[in-house]
């Protein structure tokens, strides 16, 4: 069975490290991290991921400016982008995900459950009880 490829862009190499960690250890993802928003691009361009989860405030260029230009690339463009970011508070979403517009935020510190569950729904996979 191939493993659907994710991306995690974070400019904190422990954040990225753990989220990388708790989806390869739930099996069924090849996991690559990028710390560099301004790379981001290019690694997903070779990588060719079906989902990035993503930070939003990073130096240099901002989630959102990496997800513009994911978007505005015709073989990205269709690419899911989770963010995940610590500028949504806790008590405004509790640990499920929330919606805005068409952008999909989880907060920081993530529920690992949640996170899987998430990534399970973006990538169009049956939901599955995991160990995390």
């Amino acid at each position: 069975m191939k493993k659907s490829k994710i991306l995690i862009v974070d400019d904190d190499a422990r954040i990225s490290g753990l989220l990388h960690a708790l989806l390869e250890r739930a099996g069924g993802y090849e996991v690559k991290e990028e710390n560099r928003s301004f790379a981001a691009l290019a690694t997903a361009r070779h990588f060719r991921p079906d989902l990035v989860v993503m930070d939003v405030d990073m130096p240099g260029k901002s989630g959102g400016d990496v997800a513009r230009e994911l978007n505005a690339d015709p073989i990205l463009a269709n690419t899911p982008v989770l963010f995940v970011t610590s500028l949504l508070p806790r008590d405004e979403c509790g640990i499920d995900l929330v919606m805005r517009g068409n952008q999909q935020f989880l907060s920081k510190p993530v529920d690992p459950r949640s996170l899987l569950r998430v990534v399970q729904g973006l990538l169009g996979q049956p939901a599955v009880q995991t160990a995390a």
